[in-house]
């Protein structure tokens, strides 16, 4: 049996770090004589080319790594990927070392890493990016905004092929335009470099040629859904329209828990299939493949998403969409948790640097930092003088937002311990405690925010002063119990599912530990509840007063560029069990309604 893992961030095993193509070659005579005078026996796509990997080079050389060194890393893993190749260029060593002053054509080998142990060289993105780029106010405190410009860039490149367009042609126009350039633009900039040659040779025929090119980009936003004036919608390249789903920014939800931030009043209509009991409450990365959402929200009866960054709730950010048939007002007005890093840890503020302004962290990924970056930050910043110079205090604070690094000591930044992890998500201190520290960081970041599902599940207290059946459906480390037992709401039975053998342990063990006097129910595997398990589950137990869940992310997450296919992927289409199962207890409970039961 596969293992199903609910992750914001896919680290699994085949997660892939491979390129889609191979790197484009590069020399460094090439690059050094990009502006010599004379003939030039380059064509224009290659002077383009060139001169994208210069100014890359210019621009890694003034952050302080050495010339060589990217030019290396260009040659490498190619110029197209800003953060790949910033991520090779840490494995060398940095300025200071013996190898550095001695650099020969071959370079300093890329630094071992121990297959296996707790340091290996992870690089885990969670990047669940907003479409409109970094939140007004924010101080842009980690990766959740840094892989966005390439998850875009990915995208368009695909529309782009599926338009018949060459891929290193594409490749080459969004270099040349931005990323941020619109589909219009770039169509148009292709045409034009196609027809530029042409041109160029026949003057007499310009205006011919140009009103080709003009007409030929029209023909082809019209048959691929392009708009110049943005009035009409996009169509799929079957001709069916798609109701795209923009997400709001910034994320602050229907409301939050606090008064510095009230929101104009929402009206929101549930339709008359979703309303009342069995109450559900569905979870997942705010910032998945267009028109995700959308597709998620029809199949739940189209109820309208509710999107929140937990950086809003507490000292981290989280950006998630929540689909759920609860009310939205009367929430409580709970106590918030500590709202900055140093107010949540105010023991690290002694060796805080002061260039480094960060107040929240980035969201929680399910690993940590490699030795080797915390190595070479300690001993790139040993060497320098107090504050360092700008272009490492920038490649250093790059790396502090990206692992969610705090600083112990003089020039020494760490990653969070699992504790601390615990504290930021609103879980009670210990509660992963008895595994390995590889599962605690996997479980906690792949798990809620407390405290933000706490508030959205604050109107079921006044509603159930009785207690609750909870139908938790890939229950992880038992965010949703938590949450309920926060609010003081007794769990009067929980059916959990959960396929990770650790998590079950984890929940089971908070279970026990806090005296919980209800029956739990375990399954292992959501695709092997049967109907009938079902179906008698929920007879037995009077029906379930919620269905609450998240199913797994890899699928749809921005960091995982290769295997980002949205619902029809092997691990995301798992949202299709939770609809599946949730209208299993629906059908039971309107039978039950029908047949008289009392307990309804």
């Amino acid at each position: 049996m596969s293992q199903i893992c609910i992750s914001d961030s896919d680290d699994s095993d085949a997660f892939e770090w491979d390129t889609d193509g191979e790197a484009e070659p590069s020399s460094v005579a090439a690059l050094r004589n990009f502006d010599a005078p004379g003939p030039s026996t380059l064509d224009a796509n290659e002077c383009v080319k060139r001169k994208a990997s210069f100014d890359l080079v210019k621009e890694y050389v003034g952050m302080g790594f050495l010339e060589e060194h990217v030019l290396k890393g260009i040659e490498k893993v190619g110029h197209s990927d800003a953060d790949e190749l910033l991520n090779h260029l840490l494995t060398y060593q940095l300025p200071g070392d013996d190898c550095v002053s001695n650099f020969s054509t071959s370079g300093c080998a890329p630094l071992s890493v121990e297959e296996g142990s707790d340091d290996d060289f992870y690089f885990d993105w969670e990047s669940d990016e907003d479409a409109g780029g970094r939140e007004p106010n924010s101080d842009g405190s980690g990766n959740e905004d840094i892989l966005q410009e390439m998850v875009d860039k990915d995208e368009k490149i695909k529309f782009l092929q599926e338009m018949g367009f060459p891929g290193d042609e594409v490749d080459r126009t969004i270099t040349r335009c931005g990323v941020n350039a619109s589909m219009d633009v770039l169509i148009d900039s292709i045409h034009a470099s196609q027809h530029q040659a042409t041109n160029r040779c026949f003057d007499s025929f310009g205006g011919r040629e140009k009103a080709k090119v003009m007409e030929e980009s029209k023909n082809k936003r019209k048959l691929y859904g392009g708009r110049a004036q943005g009035s009409q919608p996009r169509r799929r390249l079957d001709g069916s329209q798609v109701n795209s789903m923009r997400l709001p920014n910034p994320m602050k939800g229907f409301s939050l828990p606090n008064d510095r931030h009230r929101l104009p009043p929402v009206n929101r209509r549930l339709p008359d299939e979703a309303k009342g009991r069995p109450f559900f409450y569905y979870e997942n990365v705010a910032q998945a493949p267009k028109d995700t959402w959308r597709r998620i929200s029809d199949t739940l009866y189209g109820i309208e998403p509710e999107f929140v960054d937990s950086q809003y709730i507490c000292a981290t950010a989280r950006k998630r969409g929540y689909i759920h048939n609860l009310p939205i007002e009367n929430r409580l007005r709970l106590p918030l948790p500590p709202q900055t890093i140093l107010e949540t840890f105010p023991h690290y503020e002694k060796w805080w640097p002061k260039w480094d302004s960060r107040r929240k962290f980035n969201c929680l990924q399910t690993v940590k930092a490699p030795a080797t970056v915390t190595e070479w930050i300690h001993r790139d910043l040993a060497t320098l003088s107090s504050p360092p110079p700008p272009s490492v205090q920038k490649r250093v604070i790059y790396q502090c937002k990206k692992w969610n690094l705090v600083w112990t000591g003089k020039n020494i930044a760490v990653p969070l311990e699992a504790d601390e992890m615990e504290k930021l998500l609103g879980f009670p201190v210990n509660h992963t405690r008895g595994v390995s520290k590889t599962d605690q960081y996997k479980s906690l970041g792949n798990s809620f925010q407390i405290d933000t599902v706490t508030y959205h599940l604050s109107v079921l207290k006044r509603m159930f002063p009785n207690g609750m059946t909870v139908l938790s459906l890939f229950s992880g480390i038992g965010g949703a119990e938590v949450a309920l037992q926060r609010l003081g709401i007794r769990l009067k039975a929980v059916v959990s599912v959960e396929k990770s053998e650790v998590n079950r342990r984890i929940l089971k063990a908070w279970w026990g530990q806090t005296e919980q006097q209800g029956t739990l129910i375990e399954f292992d595997d959501v695709e092997n509840l049967s109907k009938e398990e079902i179906e008698y589950h929920t007879r037995r137990l009077g029906g379930f007063d919620l269905v609450i869940g998240g199913s797994p992310c890899n699928n749809l997450a921005g960091s995982n560029r290769h295997h980002r296919v949205g619902l029809q992927g092997k691990e995301s289409c798992l949202f299709f069990q939770y609809f599946r199962i949730l209208g299993v207890v629906k059908s039971v409970m309107a039978t039950m309604r029908e047949e008289g039961d009392t307990r309804y």
